[in-house]
């Protein structure tokens, strides 16, 4: 459908109304006014071209507000997430609804980075494997084999019982260095070449921000012919664009990764050239000066980032790492040899041929110095790996994305024209100031229109907002212990229902077993952390636990629980998180960005950590509260949110809850929701 007698502004303006298409075929819609304010200035980013930046409060009904003038536009649109999971929700839900909605027959289609789609050859060697990692994935195998006979998309998240973590994946699964491209048996019938089809031929394709970037760096995901095609392009929960950015558009080098090359070189050489080379020498060799390399970092705290400011990574000798590195090279170089004599052969010694000379690429690029305007470090666990990344994707966006412009023929007997693209970026939380500059000073996109739509819920009267002052300072041994004895108060009075939000592992792991240790296996309270099942299973037993007879629930959890959890209702009545999210100071981008900040004049703290801290912050808070009618209280066990002049500046970021300044009143005020 392409608006031709009307602006679009007007019919978007038309489809919010009381009476509208939408009110009309959604029982549960209601007019909000920052929804259609949020709507129609994406109407007129559409019609205009351009780049608009929108922080949406929880609540806006942001969704609806970019897919319905999106849809209606009449162009291509590529909408890009943050997790496969909104992905799904977005291509299975979200956009179907609009499009019965509006009546627009539109066609949909969804790409996914290849990692989520069965390769038909992988799975071949797999049946034919006789070393599985563990029984579980033999299992699984057999579930897999099963499945594969009826599936079309191929996209393993259809099978839901297959864990996201299972050793399996890698084997039934291809990426850029063990595909073989057209030469592949399977090739016509591949789930990945078959979701690229689809893609080309949709009038909206839902990808994740992932595949864009990874696209990006190396051109090779079938973005590369999409997104050409395309004028509007959406971003939603565009806060993760940033850091997924710089970690495709860095370059590395692992020992992970240099093994599993050797193995598979291995595994070619002895199925298809037996005895023209001595595969088991030469891969030896290889193997071996990965694991020589590995010695020289010798031990390190768990996983240390090392600086590299000079030649070698800090603290390590400059002659052992040069010998090392020279070595890696040397036998990469004698395995390239060996392939040259059959790389005709086959077209697995094709790609493997390839993948050595990146490798070789990439030993040259770590010999020499770090690239202007980024930051190197090495990473050092079981394996060593080499990390170069830009300290933002600023100049990626200005110069590839908000340059670029779509040529478009209107009818076969016009001329082309050319049109500037329309960029739209949304998310709950972008910053804290008008300029929403955390996010778009980063992103490039400083001479953006901004547009911030605050949340339509009553906070005042549905949350309260509890900061112990008492509490020992985060800094202390204690203070972990202390947020575990509140969270089990807490739990108590709301019999389950709270999820604990810490700020390392370290604090999970030590919450998690003081929880534990206190309810003792009695049926009290059932205490769940992250870690003991896949994500995707925990946010389920969580939810489950809400059910009539169903014990009570506490979730420990960090990292990516802090946002893209939802559990509406009074499944979840109770956040508790554990220290303010400052940045570690430590860590290498974090260094580099503050010293570059420094180096300009400025406060690396007030225009880096304090808006990194709040941006997390309202994060953590924002699982509280997800519906009008849910009711709740944040726990935040950090005194410096109340006795310093930064933590006022942070607690004015949080939505207006209202305030609890004693204990007594916290479990009282919990147990006036508690259920019947």
């Amino acid at each position: 459908m392409s608006i031709v007698s009307e602006r679009l502004t007007d019919v978007v303006r038309e489809m919010f109304t009381p009476q509208g298409p939408l009110a009309r075929a959604t029982p549960f819609f209601q007019p909000r006014q920052g929804q259609t304010e949020m709507a129609m200035a994406v109407a007129e980013t559409l019609e205009n071209g351009g780049s608009l930046v929108v922080e949406a409060g929880t609540g806006v009904g942001k969704t609806f507000a970019y897919l319905v003038p999106a849809l209606l536009s009449g162009e291509r649109v590529l909408l890009s997430t943050a997790t496969k999971t909104l992905q799904d929700q977005l291509y299975a839900r979200d956009i179907p609804d609009v499009l019965k909605a509006l009546g627009l027959p539109l066609k949909l289609a969804m790409l996914k980075g290849r990692g989520s789609y069965l390769c038909l050859q992988r799975l071949e060697l797999a049946l034919q494997s006789a070393t599985l990692p563990d029984r579980q994935s033999v299992k699984s195998l057999a579930v897999v084999q099963q499945w594969a006979r009826t599936t079309l998309s191929g996209d393993l998240a259809e099978v839901p019982a297959l864990d996201e973590r299972s050793p399996l994946i890698p084997l039934i699964t291809s990426n850029r260095d063990n595909c073989l491209g057209s030469p592949c048996p399977h090739w016509r019938d591949c789930h990945v070449n078959l979701a690229r089809r689809d893609a080309m031929a949709a009038d909206v394709v839902v990808i994740n921000h992932h595949l864009f970037f990874a696209d990006m760096a190396v051109r090779e995901s079938g973005m590369a012919e999409l997104l050409p095609t395309v004028r509007v392009v959406v971003f939603d929960e565009a806060h993760q664009l940033n850091e997924t950015g710089i970690q495709f558009l860095g370059k590395q080098l692992g020992g992970a990764q240099l093994l599993d090359l050797a193995r598979d070189l291995l595994t070619a050489g002895l199925q298809l050239a037996r005895g023209l080379v001595d595969w088991q020498t030469v891969t030896a060799a290889f193997e071996k000066a990965v694991r020589d390399w590995r010695l020289v970092a010798g031990k390190q705290p768990p996983n240390a980032k090392l600086r590299w400011n000079q030649p070698q990574p800090q603290g390590l000798d400059a002659q052992d790492w040069s010998e090392a590195m020279q070595l890696l090279k040397q036998r990469a170089i004698e395995l390239q040899d060996k392939l040259e004599t059959v790389v005709d052969a086959a077209p697995e010694f094709q790609r493997l041929h390839e993948r050595l000379e990146e490798v070789l690429g990439l030993i040259a690029h770590f010999s020499d110095d770090c690239v202007h305007g980024s930051v190197r470090w090495l990473d050092v666990g079981t394996h060593l790996r080499c990390m170069e990344a830009p300290l933002d994707i600023a100049d990626v966006v200005q110069n590839k994305l908000l340059n670029s412009q779509v040529i478009t023929a209107p009818d076969a007997d016009q001329a082309p024209v050319t049109r500037p693209r329309s960029w739209v970026f949304t998310s709950a939380t972008l910053g804290s100031d008008d300029t929403l500059s955390w996010f778009t000073e980063p992103c490039g996109l400083k001479n953006a229109q901004v547009l911030r739509v605050q949340s339509p819920f009553d906070y005042e009267n549905q949350a309260w907002l509890y900061v112990p002052r008492l509490m020992v300072s985060p800094k202390e041994p204690g203070h972990s212990a202390e947020v575990g004895d509140l969270a089990l108060q807490v739990a108590r009075a709301l019999g389950g229902r709270t999820l604990v939000l810490t700020t390392t592992t370290r604090a999970l792991r030590v919450i998690a077993e003081q929880l534990q240790a206190a309810v003792n296996d009695s049926a009290e309270l059932v205490i769940l952390a992250q870690g003991q099942w896949p994500k995707r299973e925990l946010m389920q037993r969580f939810r489950d636990a809400n059910k009539p007879g169903a014990t009570g629930t506490v979730l420990v959890a960090t990292a990516s629980f802090w946002e893209g959890f939802d559990v509406p209702g009074d499944a979840l009545q109770a956040v508790v998180i554990d220290k303010l999210p400052f940045p570690p100071p430590n860590e290498p981008l974090v260094e580099a960005r503050s010293q570059r900040l420094e180096a300009q004049g400025r406060s690396s703290f007030n225009d880096y950590f304090l808006p990194e801290a709040g941006v997390s912050l309202k994060q953590g808070a924002g699982r509280l509260i997800r519906r009008e009618t849910d009711t709740g209280a944040l726990v935040i066990c950090d005194n410096r949110l109340v006795s310093t002049a930064y933590g006022r500046r942070l607690l004015a970021t949080l939505p207006p809850m209202k305030r609890l300044d004693q204990l007594p009143q916290l479990l009282q005020a919990l147990g006036s929701i508690t259920r019947t």
